[in-house]
């Protein structure tokens, strides 16, 4: 219970010590603007791994789109989070900042959509759909900008994901019900690199003040709309400013796994093995645990994070309490610290806590819900 409260304690003092800095932000004047408007640019960053975000926040001139074009949404959130750790390694974090995309807007993003995808006319039957399948979901734009001495800042890279499905499906107009078909990685990389050419030829041509910037591509591999676990990115490339040539993809070894899962116990043994482990524990002690899932993900083969979510019914305040740390003391002895750790312990009413520690880090981090 001294470690709960010494870690609330924590958390207390880091929020508000970030409160008492923001006197310390910058004001700055953004250039692209037809009107100039001054921005707050943070002094300060959550962690290393972030961004440095201009406030006010503007939304994406595509806001919403991704929503309706991407059907699950667990991609939605790692295909944006992916893409901004992808970014990391052309926009380095300590001399660039984060905008949401301000230069296509929904308008640019479905007529690109819909002509980059295979046409096929309505009433079409069965074989039509099967050789002609929609290849590319969403694409989402990304921007990354500098602060010049004057006090300024002006747009110094783009990034530009692909959202590419790994499932394609259809409905007949006879009625049929939809059918599921695999699309290999290979046709999905040939579609996506076409895609990505004409895109850029498209921005280069058509967009003057695009004309000299970087644009970082990737190439994101959904996954089934049924999936509890998001796809992933599985290819990089940049185009340099001034050009307009899509160069050789680099690959990206990225893979989120779920478990238990038949891959999770063919990739990762051990670590299905301690999730498994772990599950075990909290069901000899507590009969109302109905299940855990379990996620990892994974660069080069290497776990970087694991998430897990349990659910549990509970009778009281208390109850979640003394179950939250004995879930502490099972992670402190179970779990070593070299990758992420987070767990979400909810019932059928709400999320009740939340336990994290980062890598490198030995105190676990708590906060119980009211």
């Amino acid at each position: 219970m001294k470690k709960w409260i010494l870690s609330i304690a924590v958390i207390a003092l880091f929020l508000s010590g970030c409160m008492q800095q923001t006197s310390n932000d910058d004001e700055v004047v953004q250039e692209e603007t037809s009107q100039e408007e001054a921005s707050i640019v943070p002094t300060n960053r959550l962690s290393g791994e972030n961004y440095r975000m201009i406030l006010p926040y503007q939304p994406s001139e595509a806001r919403g789109v991704i929503t309706n074009q991407v059907a699950n949404r667990v991609d939605i959130d790692e295909m944006e989070e992916g893409l901004r750790r992808l970014s990391m390694d052309v926009y380095d974090p300590e001399d660039y900042y984060f905008q949401e995309g301000q230069y296509f807007d929904s308008d640019r993003i479905y007529s690109w959509i819909d002509e980059l995808n295979p046409e096929v006319d309505k009433g079409s039957d069965e074989e039509t759909f099967r050789e002609n399948p929609r290849y590319l979901s969403h694409i989402l734009e990304q921007n990354y900008l500098t602060q010049t001495e004057e006090d300024n800042v002006h747009l110094e890279g783009i990034s530009i994901g692909l959202a590419m499905k790994s499932v394609y499906q259809f409905q007949t107009d006879t009625g049929e019900p939809y059918e599921y078909e695999e699309i290999s990685e290979s046709d999905m990389m040939n579609q996506a690199t076409e895609i990505a050419e004409d895109i850029v030829n498209d921005i280069r041509e058509n967009d003057e003040e695009l004309s000299d910037i970087p644009i970082m591509i990737g190439v994101y591999r959904e996954e089934e709309e049924s999936s509890p676990v998001p796809g992933n990115f599985v290819a990089k490339t940049t185009v340099d400013g001034g050009s307009s040539s899509v160069g050789d993809w680099e690959d990206v070894e990225e893979e989120n796994i779920l478990f238990p899962s038949d891959e999770g116990e063919d990739k990762y043994y051990d670590d299905q093995e301690l999730v498994t482990n772990f599950a075990n524990e909290i069901s000899d002690f507590f009969p109302n645990y109905v299940g855990m899932v379990g996620e990892g993900f994974y660069v080069d083969e290497e776990l970087q994070k694991l998430r897990m979510d349990i659910p549990i019914e509970f009778y009281g305040k208390g109850e979640v309490i003394g179950f939250t740390q004995y879930v502490y003391g099972l992670i402190e002895e179970m779990f070593p610290n070299y990758y992420d750790i987070e767990v979400n312990i909810n019932s059928s009413q709400k999320s009740e806590s939340l336990l994290y520690r980062n890598a490198g880090e030995d105190e676990i981090q708590i906060h119980v819900y009211d």
